[in-house]
């Protein structure tokens, strides 16, 4: 079977030690694991993560162990799923200051290359578009005339 990789990345507005905090804490939104049907998260190196996520009508079970966990810079983990066809890849994480904003990266390897696992992209796009909304500016700081 042949495989591909996948990288995403968005800026988000704040500094890398207040991004990577959310993305590791299941309670804070706008984090991966923030809203899942079911999370265990045990967030240490050689820790087990399961989540359920509850998408187009149907679960989708997701597990891995974390490889790495370097605090604000960067975390690595496995990552298996049914999209992933029980295959073990690795999600690597990089939180890069960029003045007052953090440039998060999402980097797959080793996903299926057909269209299940080419759909990563999407889903982990989807996930930094909510951590990116979770820092954003508010609008109602607008007062009216």
């Amino acid at each position: 079977m042949s495989v591909t990789e996948i990288t995403v990345s968005r800026m988000i507005a704040a500094p890398p030690e207040r991004v990577f905090d959310v993305w590791m804490d299941p309670e804070s939104p706008g984090g991966p694991w923030f809203g899942s049907e079911r999370t265990i998260l045990n967030p240490f190196v050689d820790g087990l993560f399961y989540q359920s996520v509850l998408h187009a009508g149907r679960s989708w079970h997701h597990y891995g162990r974390f490889t790495e966990i370097d605090r604000p810079h960067s975390l690595q983990h496995t990552w298996v799923s049914e999209a992933t066809k029980g295959l073990e890849s690795i999600v690597t994480v990089t939180f890069q200051p960029r003045g007052a904003t953090t440039e998060v990266t999402l980097r797959q390897t080793g996903i299926p290359d057909d269209e299940l696992g080419r759909r990563h992209k999407e889903g982990w796009g989807a996930v930094l578009s909510n951590l990116a909304d979770r820092f954003a500016p508010s609008k109602s700081t607008e007062h009216p005339s």
